[in-house]
């Protein structure tokens, strides 16, 4: 199975909708977390949905048991659909886009916080409240991140922007600027 990305787009946008209908959006996004998570720690149940030799009728009973009780009625509704349709091997993409499009609906930017070792939480939300001010965003989802390979400072991503003030980024600039010379003085 190859990637759909406009498919899942589709889909996710037609669940946005309907929950925004219903007045679930929460509900609903709450469900896709909840998929999003069942579908990236089990690898088997993501094999199972896009197994072509499953049949359809077993592979709603496995997703029935393993929504039982843990999703809306919308969700459960959503999922029967993909069913029927024969498109839940594309359901962790659709999960993935609607939690994408329902934080572009709700004004929520997502930013990633790479370290070189664990931050306190006193410095993480002074890193949230510069980001927020500076950028005029009123609600973040912050991830954060540790990789000893920075050797210090931090990599912070907003959207599609990085901001690297690493240590290992500043060593690595250091490093070019030796193999090119650029500290001896050239006589023309």
């Amino acid at each position: 199975m190859t990637p759909n990305p406009r498919l899942a787009a589709r889909y996710a946008k037609s669940i946005l909708d309907l929950s925004l209908e219903k007045g679930q959006l929460g509900a609903v996004y709450n469900d896709m977390l909840f998929l999003q998570a069942a579908c990236k720690s089990s690898r088997e149940l993501v094999n199972l949905l896009r197994s072509p030799i499953i049949k359809a009728d077993k592979k709603a009973s496995i997703l029935t048991a393993v929504t039982a009780g843990k999703v809306s009625d919308t969700t459960t509704a959503f999922i029967k659909l993909l069913l029927n349709k024969e498109r839940e091997a594309y359901l962790p993409e659709i999960a993935t886009s609607f939690i994408e499009q329902y934080k572009t609906h709700m004004g929520i930017q997502t930013v990633t916080l790479t370290t070189a070792s664990p931050v306190s939480e006193e410095v993480k939300q002074a890193i949230l409240d510069k980001v927020k001010a500076a950028r005029g965003i009123q609600q973040i989802d912050l991830h954060t991140k540790v990789d000893a390979s920075l050797i210090g400072g931090f990599v912070l991503e907003i959207g599609d922007e990085l901001v690297d003030a690493s240590v290992a980024f500043e060593l690595n600039n250091i490093k070019k600027q030796f193999q090119n010379n650029d500290f001896i003085y050239k006589i023309r």
